[in-house]
């Protein structure tokens, strides 16, 4: 009798095929991390500063550094740019509000069979505006935005009810969780990011985190001295800023550590950037002079800001990419990790993290309307730039590169038909969009 082996050897080929594609098709987990308040310049790795960043300055030698990472100038705007894609003249209605009717990037990963989590700062559901958002007393609002679970802080209870960082009064999953003196919000967010990628470390995950570090009040962390007297917990000086800035490092490492500890780390995306620039009260030294924060204001202090991507996967050699990156661009990046269509305003540069060719921004487009305080309404403004020129509706324009600060516009006699031409482009740009109502 005679035996073939061809069934055999083609049963075995089909599995091994299927296998590798199998390995080869699996969706790489996304870990997206914002520290709240904090400029390009905080990371040491990119002007010298003397914060205590080492985590972060690690996975930006091994991953990608972004130089030019255009954020809006206040956290709402941002966090509405972000989790959308889009343009804040298309969503943006009040501040600390997401519309209900708004898909997010939550929902876009949510569809694509991702665990979903999101931790950290919400105010996202109108508290300022009780009399006429109803919807901001909605504890599931979290849900309706793509999020399976969540563990926040100012979800439905104001800021004036509890703080974020000792003491901290934080709402998980429809409970409201008790409060303990010796208890650090930031912990609290983060050990819950933990027990999530436990539980999911066999799935596709998708974590925002949204982090409440390093806002003022500027107070103690748990690694100051000063946090040994309970009575200090809240005691507020400028000084604890450079503290704050390393937990936020302690805590991104806590949860890289995770990743390796479960041996997940290759094929996981971690993101790091920030929702605005540094708060005006806090002056950064560099080896060349200081950096005051300009967060509310359009210049670059606040709007600059870090971002550093991980992913051990595909970015094998770390490298610095000195163009620029909308807040826009998030989303459609997301979009194009799961292979899913995406109304945006953004440019996805996921090519780019698989190390493939990418066609860079010319320019970025900002629209800023805070609606909030005088204090940052007085900012409100629109403005197109690229990497080295800056023009604002009102005809203002700047090179940004020998202007930081913006204090002297150029003066349209003297322009260099180089600069002459590229205000043109801006200038076109600009006519895309529509017009910065007057209040």
């Amino acid at each position: 009798m005679k035996y073939s082996i061809i069934p055999a050897f083609i049963t075995l080929l089909m599995i091994s095929v299927a296998c590798q594609t199998e390995k080869t098709e699996q969706q790489p987990n996304v870990i997206l991390i914002m520290a709240d308040d904090m400029g390009y310049e905080c990371i040491s790795s990119y002007e010298g500063a003397s914060y205590s960043t080492p985590v972060l300055d690690s996975l930006a030698a091994n991953g990608i550094r972004f130089d030019q990472c255009v954020s809006q100038p206040l956290c709402t705007p941002s966090r509405v740019k972000i989790m959308t894609g889009l343009y804040n003249y298309r969503n943006y209605e009040y501040f600390g509000y997401l519309n209900p009717n708004q898909y997010t990037f939550g929902n876009l990963m949510q569809d694509a069979g991702y665990e979903t989590l999101i931790a950290g700062k919400w105010q996202l559901n109108g508290l300022a505006y009780k009399d006429s958002l109803p919807e901001w007393s909605d504890s599931l609002s979290p849900g309706g935005f793509g999020f399976d679970e969540y563990c926040l802080w100012q979800l439905t209870r104001a800021r004036k009810e509890g703080e974020r960082f000792a003491d901290p009064l934080i709402q998980q999953n429809g409970v409201t969780l008790e409060r303990d003196a010796d208890i650090y919000g930031p912990d609290v967010f983060c050990d819950y990011i933990l027990d999530f990628i436990s539980r999911n470390k066999d799935k596709p995950f998708f974590v925002y985190y949204p982090m409440v570090l390093v806002h003022d009040p500027f107070v103690p962390t748990p690694d100051s001295e000063e946090w040994e007297d309970p009575g200090n917990r809240y005691k507020k000086d400028t000084a604890f800023f450079k503290d704050m800035v390393a937990y936020t490092d302690k805590i991104v490492g806590r949860i890289v550590g995770k990743l390796k500890e479960l041996k997940i780390d290759k094929n996981t995306i971690v993101i790091f950037t920030g929702d605005n620039g540094t708060h005006p009260s806090i002056y950064t030294p560099i080896p060349n002079g200081s950096i005051r924060g300009g967060k509310g204001n359009t210049i670059d202090a606040g709007t600059h800001v870090p971002l550093i991507i991980s992913w051990p996967a595909k970015i094998r050699k770390g490298f610095v990419y000195d163009q620029l990156i909308s807040f826009s661009d998030f989303f459609p990046t997301l979009a194009d990790i799961v292979d899913r269509e995406a109304e945006t305003d953004g440019q996805s540069f996921y090519s780019l993290l698989k190390g493939e060719e990418y066609n860079s921004r010319e320019t970025v487009f900002v629209h800023y309307d805070p609606r909030w305080s005088n204090n940052v309404n007085r900012f409100r403004n629109q403005f197109v730039r690229t990497a080295d020129y800056k023009l604002y509706r009102d005809g203002n324009y700047y090179n940004i590169s020998r202007d930081i600060l913006e204090k002297t516009p150029l003066n349209p006699d003297s322009l260099t038909p180089e600069e002459n031409t590229i205000q043109e482009e801006l200038n076109t740009e600009m006519q895309n969009h529509p017009v910065l109502q007057e209040d």
